[in-house]
């Protein structure tokens, strides 16, 4: 079984082996595209780079819908092409690449006119199921369905009587978007990429006009280091437009922020079988199984503020209230919100006025000999900007290099996940963990779960859960610092995990537990446990106090009053 860890003796090593050899391809940015990126690099044969100027994740790729789908309202749009290539990549990801990460959600579509919309939604859901089996990688997930309201009353009690009058149900993926990046990273890494977060690119090298590699600033231990590369692709999402001031020279296109929040709810706030899909006048809101939980998203308005920490305001959270409630025999309140999260999504500037009619298609272009810059698109088809933005830069290596082949490539812990799955039993049998706990295991890190197994097998009390989030066992913070490169404390509670979003006290119950299983493994004393647990009791502090504001401008403010652990 391949696999690689990524600990603080690892990190060390990639920034000192990048700064010693140039390498083939630099990639900037550790979201989903640059991880993708990465991959594709590195199982291409080639020398490859990557590094993230704060976490791996740590922006829009940890605060999406954590959906992977094709995109039913683009067909609307007439973006065939978008939705089938979405489609494609949800299969694959699913059947082959990722699915012990990646699993299969209904959504319910309720109906609130006779006979004109059933015909033109069934039309609709009809063709994007057409579309996904025709992909040749659609053929796991079940076909729509149409339900009468007594029927669709049945699967979703939660809603109004008077809310529908029939209904579709339709089947889509999910995915927990952060652990996917970091799973990308590890597989890259795994197949000789060489990776670093908290390293942040400071400006690129030049000879002449040709981009030859990037300054690299340790943000951990200091220091810097000067990479060199044949090529540099900057795959930085809505910071695009600002990696490319390093350059000094104007870009061919823009990157716009648009803003979407999400509320968790517990599970029992939403009396339901099934997601629930709802058109906006606005947007689409979705009501999206989450574990014990239910995801309520998203908003889209234009975001022009501070990129790292986008805030939701108190405005955000009523419309999304607003809008779930609509449909909801029981409506929901302020005290139903466990969690809030906001991300940004990077949309290519100029097509549209309005933030949620822009396209999610992608673009590469290389403005500068030497540089590649790949923007836009969607998460679910990283892999796709991934070989676009690898192919583009292949160009300027002047020499034969292998087509992509990362469509063949599982991820980490994919390979035997379903041999695993079936002998779960007896795994739990074998190690003394109920089978409750392999089983969250095993849908968080597939095959690699026998590494997490290890470390309770070493030490029984790190098979207990963690204070104050039942759902998550000591071992997996142990595991996130020693094995998955997490640096700080809020990188296990947001990222590693999702306790700060599926816990009513958002992780601080958790936090010093979690630092002082952290220390052993990246050498911190007592000063340093305590420093994590100031800092992120600050951030949620300021971001309970963002979503008490009026407006953006407000929330933005608030947020801002608690300041990073590792300044930028």
């Amino acid at each position: 079984m391949r696999t690689t860890s990524l600990g603080p003796a690892e990190r060390e090593h990639a920034l000192a082996r990048m700064a010693e050899h140039e390498l083939d391809i630099l990639v900037v940015g550790g979201g989903v595209v640059g991880a993708g990126t990465a991959l594709d690099a590195a199982t291409r044969g080639l020398t490859v780079g990557l590094v993230e100027a704060r976490d791996w994740a740590a922006g829009t790729s940890s605060r999406s819908s954590k959906l992977i789908h094709g995109g039913l309202r683009y067909l609307e749009m007439l973006d065939f092409a978008l939705v089938r290539e979405a489609l494609k990549e949800r299969g694959l990801l699913l059947e082959r690449l990722a699915p012990h990460l990646v699993k299969p959600v209904p959504f319910l579509y309720p109906l609130q006119h006779r006979g004109w919309e059933r015909l033109y939604a069934g039309s609709g859901v009809a063709l994007y199921d057409a579309m996904s089996v025709s992909s040749g990688h659609g053929r796991g997930l079940p076909v729509h369905r149409h339900l009468s309201r007594r029927h669709a009353l049945r699967v979703a009690p939660a809603l109004r009587k008077d809310a529908l009058v029939g209904a579709l149900q339709y089947y889509d993926a999910q995915v927990d978007d952060a652990r996917l990046v970091v799973t990308l990273v590890r597989t890259a890494a795994s197949y000789g990429a060489v990776v670093a977060n908290q390293a942040r690119v400071t400006g690129f090298l030049r000879e002449g006009e040709r981009v030859v590699g990037a300054r690299v600033q340790d943000l951990e231990a200091g220091g810097e280091y000067e990479v060199r590369a044949r090529q540099v692709v900057n795959a930085t999402g809505v910071f695009t437009d600002d990696t490319q001031a390093l350059i000094g020279e104007r870009g061919q296109f823009h990157v716009r922020a648009s803003k979407g929040i999400h509320l968790v709810v517990p599970k029992d706030r939403i009396h339901s079988t099934t997601g629930l899909i709802l058109r906006t006048e606005k947007s689409v809101l979705f009501v999206i199984p989450w574990g014990r939980h239910w995801i309520v998203g998203t908003t889209d308005t234009d975001w022009d503020l501070d990129k790292a920490h986008p805030a939701a305001s108190s405005a955000d959270i009523d419309y999304l209230l607003e809008h779930v409630n609509s449909v909801l025999s029981t409506p929901l309140t302020r005290d139903d919100v466990q969690g809030v999260y906001a991300g940004l999504r990077p949309l290519l500037a100029g097509e549209s006025d309005a933030t949620s009619k822009l396209s999610r298609e992608h673009t590469v272009a290389h403005p500068l000999p030497g540089l590649v810059v790949v923007a836009g698109g969607k998460y679910t088809t990283y892999r796709v900007m991934a070989k676009d933005a690898v192919d583009e830069a292949v160009h300027g290596l002047d020499r034969r290099v292998a087509p992509c082949c990362t469509e063949d490539v599982p991820l980490l812990g994919a390979e035997g996940y379903q041999a695993m799955w079936n002998a779960r039993a007896t795994t739990a049998a074998r190690t003394g963990v109920h089978v409750a706990r392999v089983e969250h295991l095993l849908n968080r890190y597939g095959t690699l779960a026998d590494e997490v197994l290890a470390l309770i097998a070493e030490d029984p009390s790190l098979g207990e859960p963690l204070p104050a989030a039942d759902d998550y066992l000591r071992a997996e913070i142990v595991y996130a610092a020693a094995a998955e490169q997490a640096r700080h404390l809020e990188d296990v509670l947001t990222r590693r995990t999702r306790i700060s979003i599926e816990t009513f006290d958002r992780g601080t119950g958790s936090a010093r537990a979690a630092a002082e299983l952290m220390a052993p493994v990246l050498g911190w004393g007592q000063d340093q446990v305590d420093r994590e647990v100031a800092y992120y009791e600050k951030r949620v502090e300021a971001e309970r106090e963002s979503q008490l504001q009026p407006d953006d401008q407000t929330a933005d403010a608030a947020r801002l009053g608690a300041p990073d652990i590792v300044p930028l």
